[in-house]
């Protein structure tokens, strides 16, 4: 790209978009996020008549399109930089994305997806405002080859808020992209992988005998506001951060968009979720059968099945009014949520009628089924813990950041109406933007 055409591009990256991280640039005390599936090269079709022939194939397009990839980022200059379908199998734009990240202060994490195909993920942090503590990386080693990047890291800006020495100024970032749901078989393989990512996210905190942190949760989420996993992570006590931003609630799915996917469909998958340690959070094993049982009923309702028809469903041949565990069994093979290789495993299934059998005699009766099956996703909600709960735990309590949302962005400022541009050439995906400002939070020693 000749330079009279790069100073173009810079000129216009300064211009549009740019209002979501002007408090981040005035205000040092506060961090930005970006998260951006930047379409790899290998997926990214140059002629709809031949699925064949693709970006990776011309050199001058895909060098192009990256180099403007990049001019983006480095003026918007965010804190942390979260990309998905990044060509991690090209050498020379591996090198590329190193150099010029790398001049600008930023330290970069790779990892590839497994069975080498070819795309990852990178993450990286600008020097000026964390510490990295430890990285890993999390392979799901499933159907679709998907992983994760797991970051744990320490802020070293001057915030203001949090200057005392006793505030712990950490926080866990994740980066990843699930996998699209082809077919319905794989939604709840598509559940299982956030799943992992909790459980992962939980267990590092377990082995290292860390309190409560805040944790950000970036990346293509291949799923909307009305899905399961949406609903997973509310449960979980997280919020998306664009929606906060914007005051939006659950059920305004239809306000925004971010992806055009394969299909042309347009829909809001890329998401910035961001958990504060004071946030009531439930048993992530509850949330996890609530959100399979949120599924048995979606797939119920599908078929005009009321409440007292799912029951006799479910009750099958048997002999009183309950449902035995082969009942059970066979109402999921039905549902099609086992019985094939993305489906329910022994284990999951006897986790999940525990959940269902509260007495634990064997059966699940109708008051049991309605209370845990049927209405399990009415879960009682409370954004914060009370003033007068954290008097309770405040004795032998420290002190630990957390995040306000202050501001998110996402660009081409079109899909923020529901709209997607036919002359945005940069992705498939909108690019995603949120600035954050720290608070300090009390933080139990024992709960949180």
């Amino acid at each position: 790209m000749g330079r009279k055409s790069r100073r173009i591009n810079k000129g216009r990256v300064s211009r549009i978009g740019s209002y979501a991280i002007a408090s981040s640039i005035k205000d040092p005390a506060c961090i930005s996020c970006t998260t951006f599936n930047i379409l790899a090269p290998i997926y990214k079709r140059l002629n709809h008549e031949d699925p064949s022939y693709r970006e990776s194939d011309v050199k001058d397009y895909w060098l192009d399109r990256n180099q403007r990839i990049l001019d983006w980022l480095l003026c918007e200059r965010s804190s942390i930089i979260c990309l998905q379908e990044f060509w991690v199998g090209n050498e020379e734009l591996v090198s590329i994305y190193d150099k010029r990240l790398g001049d600008a202060g930023y330290i970069n994490f790779k990892l590839a997806r497994t069975n080498n195909r070819g795309d990852g993920l990178l993450t990286a942090l600008h020097k000026d405002y964390f510490r990295i503590i430890n990285h890993r990386g999390l392979l799901f080693n499933d159907f679709g080859d998907r992983v994760a990047q797991l970051l744990h890291v320490e802020l070293i800006a001057p915030f203001s808020q949090c200057r005392n020495s006793n505030v712990r100024q950490e926080l866990l970032i994740v980066n990843t992209h699930l996998l699209f749901p082809h077919n319905s078989s794989l939604c709840l393989e598509r559940l299982r992988q956030v799943y992992k990512i909790l459980q992962y996210v939980e267990s590092y905190q377990k082995e290292n005998k860390l309190n409560p942190l805040p944790i950000l949760l970036c990346g293509d989420w291949n799923g909307s506001k009305r899905g399961h996993i949406y609903k997973f992570l509310r449960s979980q006590g997280f919020v998306s951060s664009y929606d906060t931003a914007h005051q939006y609630t659950d059920a305004d799915a239809h306000k925004w968009v971010s992806h055009r996917n394969h299909r042309g469909n347009i829909c809001g998958v890329d998401f910035i979720w961001l958990l504060n340690p004071n946030r009531y959070r439930k048993l992530l094993k509850t949330s996890w059968s609530e959100a399979v049982f949120g599924m048995f009923k979606y797939q119920l309702r599908r078929a005009s099945l009321t409440e007292d028809d799912a029951f006799v469903f479910l009750k099958a041949e048997s002999q009183g009014d309950y449902i035995t565990y082969s009942g059970f069994c066979e109402a999921l093979r039905q549902l099609n949520l086992i019985g094939h290789c993305n489906g329910l495993s022994a284990e999951e299934i006897q986790e999940l009628w525990v959940q269902a059998d509260i007495d634990g005699n064997g059966v699940v009766d109708y008051k049991e089924f309605k209370q845990r099956i049927w209405n399990a996703s009415r879960f009682e909600e409370r954004d914060e813990l009370s003033d007068e709960a954290w008097d309770d735990v405040m004795n032998g309590t420290e002190q630990t950041i957390g995040f306000s949302v202050k501001n998110a962005v996402l660009f081409p400022t079109e899909v923020e109406k529901g709209m997607w541009p036919e002359n945005y050439s940069l992705s498939d995906h909108a690019r995603l933007t949120v600035v954050f400002s720290p608070l300090r939070m009390p933080c139990s020693r024992l709960t949180c």
